[in-house]
C-alpha cells in the first residue's frame, strides 16, 4: 500500500510538472503567436522581392527561398489556431507547442546555415562584380579622358569620340540591312515613279509622324539606280513649319541654274504644265517636312527634267502620285526594336519574351516609337521593364490622336533618364524645328548652365543619341573624317523636339525654365509672352525665333535669372532686344541669322552690360566695330559665315586692341570669314588664348608675325585658306601646341625649319597641301609627335620621322571624300 502511493505520487508530481511546463508552453506559445503573425507579415514581402527582382539566382537558392516562404506561410496559419485554441485543451496546446518549437528550430536553422551561406556568397559575388564595374569604369575613364584629348585634337583616325558615335550609329543602322525596317515595299514603289515614269513630276510620300518618311525619302536618295538616272543631280532641302520661303526658292533655282549663290529675289519663272519635259539634264528636288499647300505651290513648278518629291504628313492634291508609308508588320516592329533594345534582330533567350511583345505592342508599330523605347531599356533589369510596361499601358493606344500619344509614351522613356540627362534632353527645344545645332554650341551651352566640364558634356550627347533622342550628323566636305567637333551637328526629329516643348512646357510660363517661341513669329514677341510683362520671368533659357525687329518692336521684359539666350532671326536689319541688359546672370548669348543676306545688327551697346558673358557665337552678321568694349569674362569666341569688316580696327582706322577687349579669352574661331585677309597683331597679346580657328577663310593671306607669343595655345586650325603662303617662324615659340591643322591649305609652301621646337606637338593634319615636299630635319626632334595625315604622294617625305620611332609614329593617308549636295541643310 505504502509502495502503491509512493508510485502514485511519484505519478502526480511528475504529471503535474508537466501540465506546469505544458502549460507554460502554451501560455509563452499564445504570447508569441501574436509576434509571430507580425514578423511573418512583415518577413514575406522581403522574401517576394528577393524572388521577383529580375535578378537571376541559382536554381537551389530559388527553391531554398520558396521552401522558407511556404514555411513562414505555414507559421501564420500555425499562430492562429494557437490563438483560437482553448486554453484548457491541454492536449492540442501541447500539440501546438511543440510545432511551434519545431517551427522556430526551423526557421533558427535556416537563418544561421544556408541563410549565412547565402550572405557569403552574395557578398563574394558583389565584391567580384563592384571589383570588375570598377575595373570596367577605371578603363572607361582612362578611354574618355585619351577620347577628350584626341577630339579637342581631331583625334586618331580623326574626330575624336564623338564621330567614334557618329560612325557607331551609322554602323548600327547599316546592321539593320535595308533598314530601315519595313521600308523596302515604298522605296521600289517611290522609285518606279521617280525613275520609271516621265509623266510624274511631283510625288508625294505622306504618312503619320514617325512611320519613317524621312528616313525613306533618304534610302531613295542614296539608292544607285535614282543617283545613276539623276546622275547625282539630287538637292535634299527641309521645309518646316516656319519655312522662308524666299530662300528656299533661291536655292531650288540656284540648283537648276547650276549657281547657288543667286540673289534670294531673283524672279523663277513658272513653266507652263504643257511644256514638253525632255532634256538630258535630270534634277531631283527632295522638299521634307512640308505642312502646307500653300508653301507648296510656291516651291515647285514644271521645268524640263526636274521632278519634285514632296515628304509631308498630308496629301497633297498638287501631287500627280502620292505613296503612303504603312505601319511596320508585328515582325518589323519586333526587329527594329529588338536591334534598339538588345542588339541583335530577335528576342534573346534569356529574355521575358512576353514582357517584350507588351512593350512592342504599346509602341504602335511607329519606328519613331520602337526606336527610343527600345533603346531606353537597352541593359536594364526586368522589374525596369515592368515598370515601362506598366506606364506605357495606363496611357491611351496609338489611335487617332496618334501624335500627343506617341509624345506621351516617349516622354515615359525621357522621365526614367538620369536628371542631369534629362535636362540637356529638354534644353534642345529651344533651338528652331528642323535646324542643325552645331555640337560646339550646345557644349558651349551646356557646361555654363549645368556646372560641367566639357568632357561631362559630351558624354551627354553620346548618351542622347544613344537613346535615339538626338542624331548626330557630320558635314559633307572633302576629308571630313578627319575632321573636328566644329564639323559635327545635331539633329532631332520633330515629334522629340515637340516632347521636349511639352515637358518643359508644364509650368506656369512665368515660372518655365525654358521660355521657347516654338516657331518663326512674323509679327514679334508672342501676345502670350507680352501679357505677363510686368512680371519677371524665371527662364534659365530664353529663345526668340522672328523676322525683323526693330526697336520699337521690342518691349521691357525681365529675365533675372537667364544664363542663355538664343536668337534666332532672318532679316537684313535686326535691333538687338533692349532687355538684354536686364539678364545680370547672362553666361550664353547665341546670334543665328538665317537669311540668305549678312545682317547687320543694332543696339550693340547692350555689350558692355554684359559683364557675366562667357560664350558668343554671331553666324551671318556684319560684325560691328569692337574697340570702347570690353568683355572680361568672355572666354570663347566663334563668328561663322560673318562679315569682320573693319571691326578688327578701332577708330581712325587703327588696329583694335583685342587684347584689351577680350583680356581672358580661350577659345577664338573664325569660319568661313570671306572678308579677313589678315589679324592684327594685337591678337598675339590674349596670353589665355588655347585654341585658335582660322578656317574657310578662303582669302586670309598672311598670320602676325608674333603669334608665337601665344604660349598657351595648344590648338591651331588653319584648314582650307587657300590664299595663306607660309606659317611664321615665330610659331615655333608655341611649347604647348598639341594641334595643327593646315589641311587643304593648297598654297602653303614649307614648315618653319625649328618646327622641331615644338615638343608637345602630336599631331598634323595636312590633307591637300600638294606644295609642301619635304619637312626640316628638325622634324625628327618631334618626340611626342604621333599622327601625320596626309595625302599618298607626300607621304615618303615623312618616312625618317617614322624610322626614329617606329611604334609610337603613324602615318595616315586621307581619302578622297566627295561632297553631295543633297547632304545639305
Amino acid at each position: 500500500m505504502a509502495l502503491t502511493e509512493l508510485i502514485s505520487n511519484e505519478l502526480t508530481g511528475e504529471l503535474l510538472r508537466n501540465l506546469v511546463t505544458i502549460s507554460r508552453k502554451s501560455i509563452l506559445c499564445r504570447g508569441s503567436a501574436d509576434q509571430l503573425i507580425t514578423y511573418i507579415t512583415e518577413l514575406l514581402p522581403t522574401i517576394q522581392e528577393i524572388k521577383y527582382s529580375g535578378v537571376e539566382l541559382p536554381q537551389p537558392r530559388q527553391q531554398q527561398l520558396h521552401r522558407l516562404s511556404e514555411i513562414l506561410h505555414s507559421g501564420v496559419e500555425l499562430a492562429h489556431k494557437v490563438l483560437n485554441s482553448s486554453r484548457w485543451n491541454v492536449y492540442k496546446n501541447f500539440q501546438l507547442a511543440k510545432k511551434m518549437e519545431k517551427l522556430e528550430n526551423t526557421v533558427s536553422k535556416f537563418i544561421e546555415g544556408p541563410m549565412q551561406t547565402h550572405i557569403l556568397a552574395d557578398v563574394h559575388h558583389t565584391r567580384f562584380e563592384m571589383a570588375e564595374r570598377f575595373d570596367r569604369i577605371e578603363a572607361s575613364n582612362r578611354r574618355l579622358e585619351q577620347y577628350f584629348v584626341t577630339m579637342k585634337m581631331g583625334g586618331m583616325g580623326g574626330g575624336g569620340w564623338v564621330e567614334e558615335a557618329v560612325r557607331s550609329m551609322e554602323i548600327a543602322e547599316g546592321s539593320l540591312g535595308n533598314s530601315r525596317v519595313g521600308l523596302e515595299l515604298g522605296k521600289k514603289k517611290v522609285k518606279e515613279m521617280l525613275v520609271g515614269r516621265n509623266d510624274l513630276w511631283v510625288i508625294g510620300i505622306s504618312g503619320i509622324g514617325g512611320s519613317g518618311k524621312t528616313t525613306l525619302a533618304r534610302d531613295v536618295c542614296r539608292d544607285e539606280q535614282v543617283q545613276f538616272s539623276f546622275k547625282e543631280r539630287i538637292l535634299f532641302l527641309t521645309v518646316s513649319q516656319s519655312p522662308n520661303v524666299e530662300q528656299l526658292r533661291a536655292r531650288i533655282w540656284g540648283f537648276i541654274m547650276g549657281n547657288q549663290n543667286l540673289n534670294p529675289n531673283y524672279v523663277i519663272p513658272q513653266w507652263m504644265p504643257q511644256f514638253d519635259c525632255k532634256t538630258e539634264t535630270r534634277n531631283l528636288i527632295v522638299l521634307d517636312d512640308v505642312w502646307s499647300l500653300s508653301v507648296l505651290q510656291q516651291l515647285v513648278c514644271r521645268i524640263p527634267g526636274c521632278k519634285f518629291l514632296v515628304v509631308s504628313r498630308e496629301k497633297f492634291q498638287i501631287c500627280n502620285a502620292t505613296y503612303e508609308v504603312e505601319l511596320l508588320s508585328e515582325e518589323d516592329a519586333l526587329s527594329l526594336f529588338c536591334h534598339h533594345a538588345f542588339g541583335q534582330k530577335s528576342i534573346p533567350v534569356a529574355a521575358n519574351e512576353n514582357l517584350v511583345m507588351q512593350v512592342v505592342t504599346e509602341c504602335g508599330r511607329l519606328p519613331l516609337a520602337l526606336k527610343v523605347i527600345g533603346a531606353s531599356l537597352r541593359d536594364q533589369n526586368e522589374m525596369f521593364w515592368e515598370g515601362v510596361k506598366t506606364r506605357l499601358s495606363q496611357g491611351q493606344s496609338i489611335g487617332e490622336s496618334y501624335q500627343n500619344n506617341l509624345i506621351e509614351r516617349m516622354a515615359i522613356s525621357v522621365n526614367f533618364l538620369p536628371e542631369k540627362i534629362k535636362k540637356c534632353f529638354l534644353d534642345l527645344c529651344s533651338f528652331p524645328e528642323d535646324k542643325k545645332i552645331p555640337l560646339d554650341i550646345l557644349i558651349n551651352m551646356w557646361v555654363e548652365m549645368h556646372d560641367i566640364c566639357q568632357t561631362e558634356a559630351f558624354t551627354m550627347v553620346v548618351e542622347l543619341s544613344n537613346k535615339n533622342l538626338l542624331t548626330l550628323v557630320k558635314e559633307a566636305r572633302a576629308g571630313d573624317m578627319y575632321s573636328s567637333c566644329f564639323e559635327i551637328s545635331v539633329t532631332q526629329h520633330d515629334i522629340l523636339r515637340d516632347l521636349a516643348l511639352n515637358m518643359s512646357n508644364c509650368d506656369s510660363i512665368c515660372e518655365r525654365r525654358r521660355l521657347v517661341m516654338p516657331k518663326r513669329e512674323a509679327s514679334g514677341l508672342p501676345k502670350e509672352w507680352l501679357r505677363y510683362k510686368d512680371k519677371p520671368f524665371e527662364a534659365q533659357i530664353v529663345s526668340i525665333h522672328t523676322g525683323e525687329m526693330k526697336e520699337k518692336d521690342w518691349c521691357n521684359l525681365e529675365f533675372p535669372k537667364a544664363e542663355v539666350l538664343i536668337i534666332n532671326f532672318s532679316s537684313s536689319e535686326y535691333f538687338l532686344p533692349p532687355f538684354i541688359q536686364s539678364m545680370p546672370n547672362l553666361k550664353t548669348l547665341i546670334i543665328i541669322n538665317y537669311s540668305a543676306s549678312y545682317a547687320c545688327l543694332h543696339n550693340m551697346s547692350i555689350f558692355e552690360k554684359l559683364t557675366n558673358l562667357k560664350s558668343l557665337w554671331l553666324e551671318k552678321v556684319s560684325t560691328p566695330e569692337l574697340s570702347g568694349i570690353v568683355m572680361k569674362n568672355l572666354s570663347k569666341l566663334c563668328l561663322v559665315l560673318c562679315k569682320i569688316n573693319n571691326s578688327l580696327e578701332g577708330k581712325e582706322l587703327k588696329e583694335a586692341d583685342l587684347s584689351r577687349i577680350f583680356p581672358n579669352l580661350t577659345e577664338l574661331t573664325l569660319d568661313h570669314c570671306d572678308d579677313v585677309t589678315d589679324l592684327p597683331s594685337s591678337i598675339c597679346e590674349i596670353h589665355s588664348l588655347q585654341n585658335l580657328s582660322l578656317t574657310n577663310c578662303h582669302n586670309l593671306t598672311k598670320l602676325p608675325a608674333e603669334l608665337g607669343q601665344l604660349r598657351s595655345l595648344e590648338i591651331l586650325r588653319l584648314y582650307a585658306c587657300p590664299d595663306l603662303k607660309s606659317l611664321p617662324l615665330s610659331i615655333c615659340n608655341m611649347i604647348k601646341l598639341k594641334y595643327i591643322d593646315i589641311s587643304q591649305c593648297v598654297n602653303l609652301a614649307c614648315f618653319p625649319n625649328e618646327i622641331g621646337k615644338l615638343v608637345n606637338l602630336e599631331k598634323i593634319d595636312m590633307r591637300e597641301c600638294s606644295m609642301i615636299r619635304s619637312i626640316p630635319k628638325s622634324a625628327l626632334s618631334l618626340k611626342n609627335l604621333r599622327l601625320v595625315i596626309c595625302d599618298e604622294e607626300v607621304q615618303d617625305m615623312w618616312i625618317d620621322v617614322q624610322k626614329a620611332k617606329p611604334k609610337e609614329f603613324h602615318i595616315q593617308v586621307s581619302e578622297q571624300q566627295y561632297d553631295l549636295d543633297w547632304l545639305k541643310d
